[in-house]
């Protein structure tokens, strides 16, 4: 009898019969039992729709009302819509203005702008992250409202992640009509680059051919000799002259206008508060895709890489054993998350006379719907100040004019006014002192706290705690679960005063935990509260994250490449190294590799020095090593560029084999590291510069060429 014919509709009479003489219940106790086994399957298929159904309100029990308004929770609980046209008509707003940040500087001059653009002139204002919002909706913003564009390049001409969806919709779309959008645009950039401020022309660009109109010229920031910040105030005072002369808005006498608002509630318990763990749910979804979740890292070993006694430079080993969900691939970055030190906490605390009730559980809400809340809430004071606010960073002209209006003392306030009114003044006293929030309250007024200047001011204007990013120097084909970085600790004098050193603070967080490890103090004695927000670091750990990168090795192993790098932007070739000797290691076949290094001195700073012996040793002929040394002793400076220069025919033979090339370190030497190559293609190859520019473009896009440079 085959399969088929027991089917449920095949089955033979006689079996049936057979069945059903054993099936059929003779008596009561059958009866009994047949309505006891029908009861309990009804019961359990009716479970949660005739009984136990759950309560709809059981929730809210274990809520917490003081999240809901304003709080992180409360702040997402309504999806907002992403038509921006909408959104400004919904909250009543004039004038809306776009950011699009990687770094976090666009991000901020756009709330600084938003909201002195309320104070000094009436007008309802908003921001809004580019990321947010439908590009299209921009067309139905009416004339009688005013679109304001800031900006940031990075890389080689790119635009920021959160500007991505933007930039290929104004550079793709075609037939949209936006005559009814009055606009003014300001961008940031860095001339060390090649593609300087392209951003933002492109962006002009796509708006002026799609019908705008630009209200004034564009303007544009230049960080090349860190001015970005007086070119910033410099295109404000245009945009407000605007405002006064051909918009006819009144300026009115500025006054602080809270658009947060900062609340104790000394009902919530320790359990209830961020104690300085940072958030890492405030991005977009897609920019939050190229990164993994802030996890705690430990740091497996660390050690010194630099010779001289005056400098230091890290490896640190990481250990992702304890989170499964974290892996990386070589060429991304890991960024660190680190805590303000304390004597700048403590010296905050003091002027502002909050010493004692810095641990008080605040909550910070939003007085205005259209201000978003990236600070996690409810916390403290002082994990505000040890861990989201950036009270080390250098207090702005404006905000150091509008500081005076909260000092403690008529001479306190003109002071500040004039330091904060005067460019020159300005420049000469930060020339001298490193003027963080702290010193320059206490320096303005020594002996009396400053108890007027609200909490919520600070939240509003200094800037956010963000991750500094670092390329991983291990390979994942070979470390796995131990990315390493590798870190500079900057330690950097004022330029008219040699004693007052300005410390980096993630690098100087870093040598910090590095020197702990070995039972010594930092060498400057800078402290910081290494266990982190409640003991969440103690052993040496680290918040951490890892960022996809685009810098990568080409797919086959065979590809030549040509890599150059200073300093620490070693970091990722000895990654790529790493990688390559594996590979021939198991019997396959890698490419011919060439390597510039630049640094200092020989003997001091020339990082990784013997591993980079012991690779080669390994790869043989196939890695060339050429180094650049800029203050050898008794030799005259040479830079990674010169030794292009000199080898230029070495390297057109690689890139003609197809060779990927590859850039890290300084925007500056990554700047002449391309006029070195373009030079010695125009030389081999008789190209017109026309020529160079084409072949240019085209190893771009092919990611032949490809950069991971900073400042």
């Amino acid at each position: 009898m085959s399969l088929s014919q027991l089917s449920p509709w095949n089955i033979p009479p006689e079996l049936l019969q057979a069945i059903s003489k054993y099936a059929t219940p003779t008596g009561i106790a059958d009866y009994t039992a047949l309505a006891i086994l029908l009861g309990t399957g009804a019961t359990c298929l009716s479970r949660g729709l005739l009984w136990d159904k759950p309560d709809p309100y059981h929730h809210l029990a274990f809520e917490k009302p003081q999240l809901k308004d304003g709080g992180l929770v409360g702040a997402n609980a309504n999806k907002e819509t992403r038509n921006i046209a909408q959104r400004m008509e919904e909250t009543g707003k004039n004038i809306v203005v776009f950011w699009g940040s990687q770094s976090g500087t666009a991000e901020r001059f756009a709330h600084r702008l938003a909201r002195e653009i309320f104070i000094r002139w009436g007008q309802e204002t908003m921001t809004a992250d580019l990321s947010d919002y439908d590009p299209a909706t921009i067309s139905e913003i009416p004339d009688s409202k005013l679109a304001i564009w800031i900006v940031s390049t990075y890389g080689e001409g790119d635009p920021s992640d959160n500007t991505a969806d933007f930039w290929n919709w104004i550079t793709k779309t075609d037939g949209v009509s936006l005559s009814n959008l009055r606009y003014a645009a300001l961008g940031l950039g860095n001339s060390n680059y090649k593609f300087y401020n392209r951003v933002i022309d492109v962006i002009v660009e796509g708006l002026e051919k799609s019908g705008a109109m630009s209200l004034m010229p564009i303007g544009k920031a230049n960080d090349a000799e860190g001015a970005t910040e007086e070119d910033f105030m410099a295109w404000k005072d245009r945009l407000f002259t605007l405002f006064r002369e051909q918009l006819g808005f009144q300026e009115v006498e500025a006054k602080y206008i809270p658009s947060l608002k900062i609340e104790e509630d000394t009902s919530l318990e320790p359990i209830d508060l961020h104690h300085g763990e940072p958030n890492s749910h405030v991005d977009a979804p897609k920019i939050a895709a190229q990164s993994s979740p802030v996890r705690t890292l430990s740091i497996s070993s660390s050690r010194e890489l630099f010779t001289a006694s005056d400098r230091n430079c890290l490896h640190m080993d990481l250990d992702l054993t304890s989170q499964p969900e974290l892996t990386y691939k070589t060429g991304d970055h890991l960024a660190i998350w680190p805590g303000n030190p304390d004597a700048e906490v403590e010296l905050l605390l003091q002027v502002l006379g909050i010493s004692s009730p810095r641990d008080v559980p605040i909550i910070i809400k939003s007085v205005d719907a259209s201000t978003k809340i990236t600070i996690p809430t409810p916390t403290s004071v002082h994990a505000l100040f040890r861990y989201y606010l950036e009270i080390c960073a250098p207090v702005n002209r404006d905000n150091v004019r509008d500081l005076a209006q909260f000092a403690p003392t008529p001479d306190a306030k003109a002071n500040l006014t004039n330091l904060g009114q005067d460019r020159d003044v300005y420049a000469d006293f930060i020339n001298r002192t490193h003027l963080t929030l702290g010193r320059l309250l206490q320096l303005a007024c020594p002996n009396q706290a400053w108890s007027d200047l609200p909490l919520a001011y600070l939240v509003e204007t200094m800037p956010h705690m963000r991750p500094r990013y670092y390329s991983i120097s291990s390979s994942s084909v070979v470390s796995p679960r131990k990315p390493s970085i590798t870190a500079i600790v900057s330690t950097a004098p004022l330029p008219d005063n040699p004693d007052e050193l300005v410390h980096g603070v993630t690098s100087n967080y870093l040598l910090a935990i590095s020197q702990q490890s070995r039972s010594q103090p930092h060498p400057y004695g800078i402290t910081y509260h290494l266990n982190g927000p409640s003991e969440a670091l103690a052993g040496g750990k680290v918040f951490a994250h890892i960022r996809r990168s685009k810098f990568k090795l080409p797919i086959t192993s065979k590809t030549p490449l040509i890599m150059v790098g200073a300093g620490t932007g070693l970091a990722p070739f000895r990654a790529f190294l790493s990688e390559r000797c594996q590979v021939q290691k198991i019997g396959k076949e890698v490419g011919q590799m060439i390597l510039f290094f630049g640094c200092r001195q020989f003997n001091e700073d020339f990082i990784y020095r013997q591993e980079l012996e012991e690779m080669q040793s390994v790869l043989g002929e196939k890695l060339r090593l050429v180094t650049a040394f800029s203050r050898e002793k008794g030799t005259p400076r040479r830079y990674v560029q010169d030794r292009i220069a000199e080898l230029g025919d070495d390297i057109v033979q690689l890139i003609d084999e197809g060779g990927s090339f590859y850039v890290c370190g300084r925007a500056g030497m990554a700047r002449e590291v391309w006029k070195a190559v373009g030079a010695a293609m125009k030389t081999a190859k008789g190209w017109s510069d026309d020529e160079v520019n084409n072949w240019s473009k085209a190893v771009k896009r092919k990611n032949k060429w490809q950069e991971d440079v900073w400042g």
